[in-house]
């Protein structure tokens, strides 16, 4: 029995692993269709590397993790078994990608400086704007698991911010996160009756120093990508 249980163990994790390479590879083969093969590799990881950030902020926190799933040109997510109790607990696991996400963008930047390399600069540039446009204040974005320790208000100003993205460069994916960002809107204007009182209860402390590294962060990434851009565009990739 014991060598059973064992055995299920370890086929449940193996499950996990090939759930996720396969859909890493299923990701690549999508994206190499339309971008290069070295391209979508590069890509894929630096997702990989946002969502291990996720996975590993949750592990710290002791919350049970399922895996890591991948969707082409949607992007990729990190399953939780366990739910953070309370708004701080989620905003730590939220900042987890984007600031994992963050280092390996800026490692594309320096080895594409490095070595004059505008497939890595452009790595570089997708890294720094996927990890931007995931601190959007809404959820299911990080940025509205992050804002959530500040306020629930702040998802309001995400909304604009997503429409406008939405106009200025219209895509499927950003619909789709229109359509699971509004009930999250209903939630910042009526409350969710569903949690209890102290899931939003933060020290004044917290919530400054989440909302300082939020601004900075986001203001950091803004910058990375118009540099980069500059750099692509005078290098003629852009």
């Amino acid at each position: 029995m014991i060598k059973l249980l064992g055995w299920l163990f370890a086929a449940g994790k193996l499950g996990k692993l090939l759930g996720t390479g396969g859909t890493m590879l299923l990701s690549m083969l999508a994206y190499t269709f339309v971008f290069g093969w070295k391209y979508a590799v590069g890509f894929v990881l630096l997702i990989f590397v946002h969502e291990l950030g996720h996975y590993a902020a949750a592990r710290r926190r002791g919350l049970a993790v399922s895996g890591i799933t991948f969707l082409p040109f949607v992007g990729a997510w990190t399953a939780l078994d366990q739910l953070p109790h309370d708004a701080e607990t989620s905003a730590w696991v939220g900042f987890g990608g984007p600031i994992a996400g963050t280092l390996a963008a800026m490692a594309c930047y320096f080895l594409g400086r490095e070595f004059d390399s505008n497939l890595m600069l452009a790595l570089a540039y997708s890294g720094c704007m996927l990890n931007l446009i995931n601190l959007i204040p809404i959820k299911p974005l990080d940025g509205g698991h992050i804002t959530a320790v500040i306020s629930p208000k702040v998802w309001l100003i995400g909304a604009p911010i997503l429409v406008a993205l939405f106009f200025y460069r219209p895509s499927p994916m950003l619909l789709l996160i229109a359509v699971l960002a509004y009930p999250q809107l209903k939630l910042a204007i009526w409350g969710d009756a569903s949690l209890p009182e102290s899931y939003y209860q933060a020290s004044r402390d917290t919530r400054m120093n989440y909302a300082a590294i939020y601004i900075g962060l986001c203001a950091f990434l803004g910058i990375m990508s118009f540099e980069i851009h500059d750099l692509l565009k005078a290098s003629g990739a852009a």
